[in-house]
Parts: C-alpha cells; sequence; structure tokens
C-alpha cells in the first residue's frame, strides 16, 4: 500500500484546506469491528483532482455534498475526489478493524477480568485505519467526535466527554493533526484532581486500580509542577482541554502526546517494587509528553523531516524541568546513563542521519528516524545552541516561535529566524554544522601538549562547535576543570593537571561527543573511578566506555573488572541499573568469548549479592541488586528456587511477581522448568504481565521442542499482539546450549521479513531488532545479515532494524578480533 508523498502532501495542502472534522464511531459491534462515520469539511482554491485517506474493511458509503459517490473507486488506503473551488463536505460510512499490533484503535482483553480496553494511536499513518481524513501533519482542524461505547464503558479522548443518552460527545477540539486524534475507551479506573483551572485525570485499567491509586499522587506532583515551569517559560498557557494520562494495555511507545489525552504504557503503573531511576524515567516521560503540547501540538512541524521541532525539544524541557522544577535534580545524570548511550548507538551505525533536514521522502520513511539521534542528540544540540546564544534569548526566541506559529506548522528555517531575531546572531553556520550534518566528533586529551584534540568523522566532517569542560581527579578528589568552547581541532587547556591519573573530557556532559579516555587514565579507572563524587562524571565515564568499546579500543573484561571495583560504591540509581544492564545484556552475553561468558556472569552475579548485603533493606539499590542476582545467578537452590516459590525474598520484593517471572524464565532456560511449571505459575498470576512472563519463560525453554513451537509462535501466528510477539522473542535466543538456537540463525533472515505483510509498522521494527540472533557475534552472522540486506524486496521497516542490528554485531565482531575469541 502506498505511503503518502511529500510531493503529494505539498499538492494536496496548495489546493485543499480542512476546516472541519465531525467522526462518530460505534464501539459497541463486537470485538473485531466498530463503525465510523466522518464528515470532512473541505475548502478548495481551485478546482482539481485529489483524494482523502481511508482503509476500511467495508466501505459503506460515500458523498460529495449530498452525492453519492461509487464506492468501488476505493482503492491502497485512498479514494478519489473531483473538486471545485469552494466548500464542500465529503461523508463517509465504513466498517473499521480493531487492531492489535498497537496502531490505528487497538483493542486489548485484560485475563485479570476479561474486560476490553480500546486506545487509538494514530501515528504515524493509522488514522485513516479509524476515520476518513486528509492525513498529513500541515492540515489541521478541529475535531468533534461521538462514541458509542458498550455499557460500563468510559471514554476519553481529545476534548472532555460527556454521556448523553448511551452515546459520549466529546467538546470541539483546538485545530489538531490527524496523528494527535485519540480516543480512549474501556471500564477505566480513575484519579482525577484540578491545578490552575485545568482539570486533571489519571486512567488504567480497573484491574490495576489499586497500582493506580498508589502512584498518583506522585505522578500528580510531577504533573502540576510541568504545567507550573512551562507556563513560567513559554508565555502561552496549555491551549488545550482537560489533560488526562491514560494508561493502555500494549501500548507501542512508551507515551504519545495526543493533545488533553496522552496515552502511556501501563507498566508504568508499577505493579511491583519501583527504584528511583524508573520512577524519575517515568516523571521524565510525563514532562516530556507535556512539553509536546507546545511542541508538537500546538506547533506542528509541517512534514516529517522537521521531527526534530517535536522530539529533541520535549527531550531537552523534559529534563530541564525536572531539574529546576521537581526533586530529581539529577535528571541529566540519568540522560547521560540512559538516553544519551541510546543515540551515541545510532550515531555509530550506518543509519544515522542528521538532527534536522533528514530525508522523509513519504510518511512511512520518517518512522525510521524515531531513534536516540532525534531525541537525545537534538537535546544536547539544543544545549549547544543555549551555550552558543545564551538562555535568554533562546526562551525569548521560543515564545517567538510559538506564539508565530499557534495552531498551525513551523519548520526549521521559522525556528532558526525566531532564534536569530532574539539573539541578534546568525546561525547558519551554526545549524549547518549541528543540525544539517550526521555524526559525532572524537574528544580526546593530549597529556603532553595540554590540548583538547577534536576529530570530526571523516565521513561526515563538520566544523561543530562544542561548549564543554575537561575535569581531572586524583584519589577522589578534583584537581582541575577547564571550561572552553572548541572551535578549532586543537585547543589549549590553561590549567590543566595533567599529571593527575584520570583526564575526562566533556566531564559534565555539555556537548555531544565520543570522549576518548588516554591510555593512562584507562589504566587508572579500577582505581579512580569508585572514589570520583560526581556522579555525572561517572556517568559521562561509563558511557564513553561503552562507545570504546563499541569502536574496539577497549577490551570488554575492563568493563567487567570495573564493575566489580565501582558497583558497590555507585550511588547514583540510573548510573547503578544502566551499568549492570548493560554489563548483563551486552558485554557478557556478547562481547566476551563463549567460554568466558559463565564465568563473568558467575561474577556479576556475586557483585548482586556484595551489594544486596550492604544495601538498606526495600531501598532502590538493593531492589537492582536483587535483579542483578536473579538476571544472572546459578544458585538453583539457594536463589532461584527461593525466590520463585516466594521464600527468603529481600524486603520490599516478598510480593513482586515480576521479579518472580524473571526468576521463572532463568530456570525454564537452564531446563529447570518445563512447560508445565510455566502454566502452573501462569494460573497463580492471571494478568497480562502474568501472560507475557509466562511467553518468554516458555520460548527459554531448552529444548528442541519448545524451540520450535516458540518460533512458529513468533514468525506465524497473527492472533499475538505486539506486547506478546517481544515477549517470545525475549526468551528465545537465551539457552547455555546454543546449538539448540544456531539453526535459527539463519532462519531469522527468511522468516522475520515475512512479518511484514501481517504487523504494522512500529511492532515490526521492535520484534525485529529483538528477535536478532545479536547472540551469535560471528562472521557468517554477518554473512547472512549482509545477504539479507542485498534483497530487493526487504521491508523498509525490517531492513532499518537488520541494519542498525547489525551495525552493533560488527562492532562485537570486530572486538572479538581484536581482543580474543
Amino acid at each position: 500500500m502506498p505511503s503518502l508523498t511529500l510531493a503529494e502532501a505539498r499538492a494536496r495542502a496548495d489546493l485543499l484546506q480542512v476546516t472541519d472534522m465531525e467522526v462518530d464511531l460505534d464501539l459497541d459491534q463486537g470485538a473485531e469491528h466498530f463503525g465510523s462515520v466522518t464528515r470532512l469539511h473541505l475548502r478548495a482554491s481551485g478546482d482539481g483532482q485529489t483524494f482523502v485517506d481511508v482503509d476500511p474493511v467495508s466501505l459503506h458509503a460515500i458523498r460529495l455534498d449530498g452525492v453519492e459517490l461509487d464506492v468501488a473507486l476505493q482503492a491502497e488506503r485512498r479514494y478519489p475526489l473531483t473538486l471545485t473551488a469552494g466548500d464542500h463536505v465529503v461523508e463517509v460510512e465504513a466498517t473499521m478493524a480493531f487492531s492489535h499490533d498497537g496502531e490505528g484503535l487497538h483493542r486489548a482483553t485484560d485475563p485479570a477480568d476479561g474486560q476490553d480496553y480500546v486506545y487509538g494511536h494514530l501515528f504515524l499513518d493509522a488514522a485513516p485505519t479509524v476515520f476518513a481524513c486528509v492525513d498529513q501533519p500541515d492540515l489541521k482542524a478541529p475535531y468533534t467526535m461521538t462514541v458509542r461505547a458498550p455499557q460500563g464503558w468510559s471514554v476519553i479522548g481529545n476534548g472532555r466527554a460527556t454521556l448523553v443518552e448511551g452515546v459520549w460527545h466529546l467538546r470541539r477540539t483546538q485545530p489538531l493533526a490527524t496523528y494527535f486524534v485519540s480516543v480512549c475507551a474501556g471500564p477505566y479506573a480513575s484519579v482525577t484532581a484540578e491545578h490552575d483551572g485545568i482539570r486533571l485525570g489519571l486512567h488504567g485499567r480497573a484491574s490495576l486500580r489499586a497500582e493506580l491509586e498508589r502512584h498518583a499522587p506522585q505522578m500528580l506532583e510531577v504533573t502540576r509542577a510541568s504545567f507550573d515551569y512551562f507556563h513560567s517559560i513559554f508565555g502561552i498557557r496549555y491551549p488545550f482541554d482537560d489533560y488526562d494520562q491514560v494508561f493502555a494495555p500494549e501500548f507501542n511507545a512508551g507515551a504519545m502526546e495526543n493533545p488533553g489525552c496522552v496515552v502511556f504504557r501501563d507498566s508504568y503503573l508499577f505493579r511491583g517494587a519501583a527504584s528511583r531511576s524508573e520512577v524519575l524515567t517515568r516523571s521524565n516521560t510525563i514532562s516530556h509528553e507535556m512539553a509536546h503540547m507546545w511542541f508538537g501540538d500546538l506547533v506542528t512541524m509541517r512534514w516529517w523531516d522537521d521531527l526534530w521541532l517535536n522530539e529533541s525539544f520535549a527531550e531537552y524541557m523534559a529534563h530541564r524541568c525536572l531539574v529546576a522544577a521537581t526533586d530529581f535534580e539529577d535528571a541529566w545524570v540519568d540522560s547521560t546513563a540512559t538516553r544519551k548511550a541510546w543515540g551515541y548507538a545510532a550515531e555509530r551505525s550506518p543509519s544515522t542521519h542528521p538532527v534536522a533536514g533528514s530525508p522523509a521522502p513519504d510518511a512511512r520513511s520518517a518512522l525510521a528516524n524515531f531513534d536516540g539521534i532525534s531525541y537525545a542528540k537534538g537535546a544536547a544540540v539544543i544545549r549547544q545552541l543555549i551555550a552558543y546564544i545564551g538562555d535568554d534569548a533562546f526562551l525569548a526566541g521560543i515564545r517567538d516561535y510559538l506564539g508565530a506559529h499557534a495552531f498551525g506548522n513551523g519548520e526549521l528555517a521559522d525556528f532558526l529566524a525566531a532564534m536569530e531575531r532574539a539573539s541578534g546572531r546568525s546561525l547558519a553556520d551554526w545549524a549547518q554544522a549541528w543540525l544539517s550534518t550526521a555524526g559525532v566528533d572524537a574528544l580526546a586529551v593530549d597529556r603532553a601538549t595540554a590540548q583538547l584534540v577534536r576529530t570530526p568523522p571523516a565521513e561526515q566532517p563538520a566544523q561543530r562547535p562544542h561548549a564543554l569542560d575537561v575535569a581531572t581527579w586524583s584519589g577522589g578528589s578534583l584537581t582541575s576543570r577547564v571550561e572552553l568552547t572548541a572551535t578549532d581541532d586543537t585547543t589549549p587547556l590553561p590549567g590543566l593537571d595533567t599529571t593527575a591519573p584520570l583526564v575526562v573530557p566533556n566531564a559534565a556532559d555539555l556537548t555531544w561527543a565520543t570522549g576518548l579516555l588516554d591510555e593512562r587514565s584507562l589504566a587508572a579507572l579500577t582505581s579512580e573511578l569508585p572514589a570520583v563524587t560526581d556522579a555525572q562524571t561517572r556517568a559521562v565515564v561509563w558511557v564513553g566506555l561503552r562507545d570504546q568499546l563499541a569502536l574496539g579500543l577497549v577490551d570488554p573484561r575492563l568493563l567487567v573488572d570495573l564493575a566489580e571495583v565501582a558497583l558497590p560504591h555507585e550511588s547514583d540509581d540510573s548510573v547503578l541499573a544502566s551499568v549492570g544492564m548493560h554489563l548483563t545484556g551486552t558485554v557478557v552475553r556478547s562481547y566476551l568469548p563463549a567460554a568466558e561468558e559463565a564465568p563473568a556472569r558467575a561474577r556479576m552475579a556475586a557483585l548482586g549479592e556484595r551489594i544486596l548485603a550492604d544495601a538498606e533493606p526495600g531501598s532502590s539499590r538493593a531492589l537492582h541488586a536483587a535483579r542483578l542476582v536473579a538476571r544472572t545467578t546459578d544458585d538453583v537452590e539457594g536463589r532461584l528456587r527461593p525466590w520463585a516459590d516466594g521464600e527468603g525474598l529481600p524486603q520490599g520484593l516478598e510480593d513482586d511477581a515480576d521479579l518472580r517471572w524473571v526468576v521463572l524464565g532463568q530456570l525454564a532456560r537452564r531446563g529447570l522448568l518445563d512447560a508445565d511449571g510455566v502454566a502452573a505459575a501462569r494460573e497463580q498470576d492471571r494478568t497480562m504481565a502474568g501472560n507475557l512472563g509466562a511467553l518468554t519463560a516458555r520460548a527459554a525453554i531448552p529444548t528442541p521442542e519448545a524451540k520450535a513451537q516458540a518460533w512458529a509462535s513468533l514468525t506465524t501466528d497473527r492472533s499475538l499482539s505486539n506486547y506478546e510477539l517481544v515477549a517470545v522473542a525475549s526468551g528465545f535466543w537465551g539457552p547455555a546450549d546454543r546449538s539448540l538456537v544456531e539453526p535459527y540463525v539463519a532462519r531469522y533472515f527468511e522468516d522475520v521479513p515475512a512479518m511484514a505483510g501481517h504487523l504494522g509498522d512500529s511492532a515490526l521494527a521492535r520484534v525485529a531488532s529483538i528477535a536478532y540472533p545479536s547472540r551469535f557475534g560471528t562472521p557468517e552472522t554477518r554473512a547472512l545479515s549482509q545477504a539479507c540486506l542485498a534483497r530487493d524486496d526487504l521491508d523498509p521497516t525490517v531492513r532499518r532494524a537488520v541494519v542498525d542490528q547489525q551495525s552493533q554485531l560488527e562492532e562485537v565482531v570486530r572486538s572479538r578480533a581484536r581482543y580474543g575469541a
């Protein structure tokens, strides 16, 4: 099916305005289909040919200005129209299908009570599967909606919903892009409040009422603080209706910024113990989505190549807000430890792209650029912009940009013009270097000359100015810190203590660069890093080591050695969690030689036991340590079996079902829990999370029969939802006996691409990435991957996933070749 091209969008925008949208949905027609009636109010600037977007199960009627048209003309998600100049009304009656892959109008059943829930996720081009529309971001319109839903359901949408004689009427909205329209319906539990004249709502599945009510005070606190902060700096009050936040089952992304109806994945309603870093992540997401009410919703990008005007700003503003207005003053440390690590990995891939202006010839291709560059790098670039023009000018430019384009669209040139007016400086060269050119510079310190050395990537040269610092440490004491702006390939560092054991470029993580530690600093890490008192510097060092590992510049054994001495002293929750996950999920599992994997995992288990023994009972630190032990221990009788039975668990984890499924998965992976045992555990936890845990554990069972069944479920069972497919993929590749899954390495490159015919792009991208055989980091796997990419019939979403995963596999192959395989 075609995806809207930029040329088509421009031609349609030249001809049409969408002046109003009326949508009536009937969700009370059973579990598979729903009714959709749309009245599109269009204004044509002249006579011309165009089309509306609609993707129905069955198109019952279409009328133009009351005249019946031939429904047989609908094809490939489009209906052609011939319009004359002036105003028109197009009425479309259709039956649509609920989805199970997280796109369109997704319907899920909660096994805890058998209740069904619906949420609308119309990004990126899924709106035509819900209602007829002109589906492009620059043709915004007000929406008036009605929804008929089963008795006992509530309805939440972009406008306040009122029930009148069995039908929910949603208040008319401000102009919205199609991809922001959402309806959530089901027997949701709710918590309501009010702040500064804004009605607030939090909603979750009925079976999660206790979790919703337990977490609501903290989530409302962050919501209120974010509103106050953004009102204080943007100069425009929240411009939409009530502010509802819906925690929906099987949601594809972390969250989606639908105006007045933000949708989150409901795993944020932690049912077990939650660490501080997890609550920080949720708080950051709450603030991020609210920032979108201005960046994205009030002012929307004209086309998908300006995605950064949404995501980079929300990413930056959320961290800024948390630091300034909440208790999470360490939010930038979390950004370094988690978000920037993700972004640097994207930058190393052949699929890297500029922050702004990435080619998006059609809507579908733009989906590939929703990655760590659009988010983490974009936020870092904004910090560099502020260093370049000053914060006062930046905020003045923001207010100018938002005010000039409110309820309309903006693009890169509009934003830069506002910043230039506010600062009085030309940004042409700066924007070319930072926004329009891909790539990451390497920064290193030459001790002999006391200079910072900047090395741009050869394939993407640019003269990027870096505002940053360099810090030196000895015995836990900061011995010098030099702040500078590097505009040349070498920059003097006056006053730098070049004799210090540890020299850290970009220690405060102010810029976007690969910070390379010199050989003396690398040698000193095991003695110096545990004593460094600055969490931001420690996060920078760990993320820098990830980069140097991926580039083949450090032995993976160094990271294992360093973890043993540094993590027992690590006080920052985000650093502890992210380093532990990277070590167990990547370093030990992929980079180390196969013969060293089990001993290294045992060392990680012992490390977890040490931290657990010293941690305050019930603390975040204890939680991370217990999870580390559960992922790595071989102590079946002392840890795995008792914890699976709920015995001897650390304080605060006695009823943690999610930790129990990690343990059960480890027992299954070792062949100590069969399918009947998994089923019995599933009966004790008849929840959505329990279902996913059971699917992962069953896929982990190390028998040929279990692997064959899991692979068939993954690649051919169309009844599985997006979350269920990910759960199966997550458990598949893990047995100690790799021969059980080795035959599936080649099968991945045939069977997973074939899934493109029945799975939406967002779900397909995630499944293709998680199912990729990265555990087999060999030249043979690389050759199979390269052959797959050589196909001319490969789906673009699968292609992007394989490109990125192959890039990481090549990093492993390079490391093993250098440091021993």
